[in-house]
């Protein structure tokens, strides 16, 4: 079982962290308002885990304009997709171990 313990993934541990991988992974392109209702987050709680996991290359950020009004939005990277993939699977493993 200690194998499985150790490919869980140290970025994903936090609720908001895995709320947003969990919603990133499923689609192309999320804006920030839309996370933060999702997630039911504040916007500085959620700007942190935003920026940690940008900062492991985990999810992009795409800053734009709509009229005059900045929109803010993220998409899972390779990266990104991969760690989660495989912190999934390690979750997978420990429940059926576990079973």
């Amino acid at each position: 079982m200690k194998n499985f313990i150790s490919h869980l993934n140290k970025a994903f541990e936090n609720r908001l962290r895995l709320g947003i991988m969990s919603i990133l992974i499923t689609n192309d392109w999320i804006e920030f308002n839309t996370l933060k209702e999702l997630l039911e987050a504040t916007d500085g709680n959620l700007a942190s885990h935003i920026t940690a996991l940008e900062k492991i290359n985990y999810l992009e950020v795409r800053k734009a304009f709509i009229g005059k009004k900045p929109n803010t939005s993220f998409r899972i990277t390779k990266e990104g997709r991969k760690a989660f993939k495989d912190h999934i699977d390690a979750l997978e493993q420990l429940i059926k171990k576990s079973s």
